[in-house]
């Protein structure tokens, strides 16, 4: 890992600066100024005097609630204790809706929007009389979006997470939200339960406000935003409707205020060591696969190189200590918690860390000095590991030459090599309609292939990696397969998936040459995905293959498509990844 960005320390913990010096400044001190006196003539008809703000930082709170959004439904709340917390250390809050980003709700899928709300996230904070922000967020797309943008704006900020619901309950079994919803759907499929015994199982899987418990995406990705440095300590791990909750928001509105005298901006905190630890941590977790693209993504938005090569380096020196589901067994991400949460996890692999690195709230190691872990069975030790490496690996061959990955602790062991005929769907909407098409000759043995689901195919690379086992085989007890895509896969799933494969078929990667009947073989340990067909051959297939017409004509789905990068390099708009710095607007 490497960084093209300088850091030019405007300020630090025992240098603060002065009213004079903050950004807002600009817009409401310049004496002289007509713009100036507009904009405090424009306070006033907020209803606001000018000793409520002159001379103090001005906080952006950035929230992400929204009626349709349950991962955040409980942010109008906390966004109200953040400015509490502002207004404590003699800040001056402004709430700012922006977009929310509903993994239940937005389709195709959220990720086609994640760059979105990042673009509007920086140029917010860019635009406006902002000091420093308080980012809310936590559904999965919108923990690297927020982070993202506030990389680039580079304004100081802190990141509240929305917290992990609580556990689901039904008939005396404990529940986590989607791996439960997959399980229990197959096992419908099956003929082994109920509509009624369904219908009961809705009501119990999703009891309360909150992203989901499992160790998914949304628990990765706000993991990493706490181990990068931009939240307080053990933010991530607290239950969302856990009174510490209302306190850590209030907390972080406070720390914002320091933030902005200090000027302690992403750009120092966002460092190649921060992502090395991210890495380090994600795969230490047992995360989710969707953090390999979004940190991708985040680092090259704060001018750090990180590619798949770094994931598979790491992922062979951190073994899994989080026995959490879906990659461990047992455990939710409130037993997490009060096993000691992310602090008592890193404590258990400080020497994998770079301990001496800033945070918002000081130095890392500082952070984790003396902490406990109050169940070891939840928090395994190094010597009693869930899995003796990183839960995700990197697969290379001649089907995916940029690179795939799989989460290879929540596969059937058997799967982890395998050789078997290829049976291709072309897209998601025929695979759900033929899946069970007899005459597809399905056996468990097979490869069920899915393209046209990548970032430019699905569009936004949905998940549906995730390919459903086909009826016949549930009924014969069959629960997982070896199943290969361009598309992802949610966090909370599990199964012998390889997802990501890049380049997507819909740019002509190998993947759109492959056909039914193929032989493709999976080695883990080896790192490899390889389909047995000739180089002659697949040049023949090549030369025969026909690109797919564009799905769009207008609208924010052309910009998409013109900038949207591959898989491997993090799925980010090409004009906003690249270098190059962007001058503050003239506010006076």
């Amino acid at each position: 890992m490497s960084t093209d960005r300088s850091t030019d320390r405007r300020g630090t913990d025992d240098r603060r600066l002065g009213p004079e010096q903050l950004r807002s400044h600009q817009w409401y001190g310049t004496e002289g100024q007509l713009r100036t006196w507009s904009h405090n003539a424009r306070m006033r008809q907020l209803g606001y005097e000018g000793e409520e703000y002159e001379g103090r930082p001005v906080v952006a709170v950035l929230n992400t609630w929204s009626d349709i959004n349950p991962c955040h439904v409980h942010l109008r709340e906390r966004a109200e204790a953040v400015k509490r917390g502002v207004w404590q250390a003699g800040g001056f809050p402004l709430e700012f809706p922006v977009s929310t980003l509903s993994e239940t709700y937005q389709k195709p899928t959220p990720m086609l929007y994640r760059n979105l709300l990042a673009m509007e996230t920086e140029e917010l904070l860019r635009s406006y009389p902002v000091d420093a922000a308080v980012l809310l967020g936590g559904c999965d797309k919108s923990t690297p979006a927020l982070l993202m943008g506030a990389a680039s704006a580079d304004v100081p900020a802190i990141f509240v997470p929305a917290g992990p619901m609580l556990p689901g309950h039904w008939r005396g079994e404990t529940l986590g939200s989607g791996t439960d919803m997959w399980k229990y759907w197959d096992e419908r499929r099956a003929g082994n339960l109920t509509d009624c015994e369904l219908r009961e199982l809705q009501g119990g899987l999703a009891r309360s406000p909150g992203h989901c418990m499992t160790m998914g995406t949304a628990s990765t990705m706000t993991a990493a935003a706490e181990v990068l440095g931009m939240t307080l300590p053990g933010a991530s791990s607290i239950p969302a409707v856990d009174s510490a909750h209302e306190r850590m928001a209030a907390a972080s509105g406070r720390r914002a205020v320091d933030l902005a005298w200090t000027a302690l901006r992403p750009s120092e905190i966002l460092t190649p060591e921060a992502f090395e630890d991210a890495v380090t941590t994600v795969l230490g977790l047992g995360g989710s696969t969707n953090a390999v693209i979004h940190l991708i993504a985040m680092a090259g938005r704060a001018g750090v190189q990180l590619s798949l090569d770094d994931f598979d380096r790491v992922a062979r020196t951190v073994p899994v200590l989080a026995n959490v589901r879906p990659g461990g067994q047992t455990y939710l991400m409130e037993d997490f918690y009060f096993a000691g949460g992310l602090p008592a996890f890193l404590s258990r692999i400080t020497d994998l860390l770079h301990l001496e690195r800033p945070t918002v709230n000081g130095r890392l190691g500082e952070q984790i000095e003396g902490v406990e872990v109050h169940n070891e069975d939840v928090i395994r030790t190094r010597t009693n590991p869930v899995a003796a490496e990183g839960g995700v690996a990197v697969l290379r061959g001649n089907l995916c030459p940029d690179g795939a990955v799989i989460k290879h602790i929540a596969a059937e062991p058997r799967l982890l090599k395998h050789t078997g005929t290829a049976v291709v769907f072309d897209d998601y909407k025929t695979m759900q309609r033929t899946i069970n098409d007899p005459e597809l000759g399905i056996t468990a043995d097979s490869v069920l292939v899915l393209r046209g689901s990548g970032p430019k195919g699905g569009p936004g690379m949905p998940e549906y990696g995730m390919l459903p086992i086909p009826d016949h085989l549930l009924k014969q007890g069959v629960r997982d397969m070896v199943r290969l895509s361009d598309a992802r896969m949610s966090g909370t799933s599990y199964g012998a998936c390889v997802l990501h494969i890049a380049p997507e078929s819909h740019v002509g990667g190998p993947l759109a040459l492959v056909r039914s009947g193929d032989t493709i073989t999976l080695d883990v340990a080896a790192r490899s995905l390889q389909l047995d067909v000739s180089d002659e051959e697949m040049e023949r297939r090549r030369n025969d293959w026909t690109p797919p017409a564009e799905r769009h004509e207008r609208g924010y789905g052309v910009l998409y498509n013109e900038q949207i990068t591959q898989a491997d390099t993090g799925c980010d708009f090409a004009f906003l990844a690249g270098p190059g710095t962007v001058a503050d607007p003239y506010a006076s």
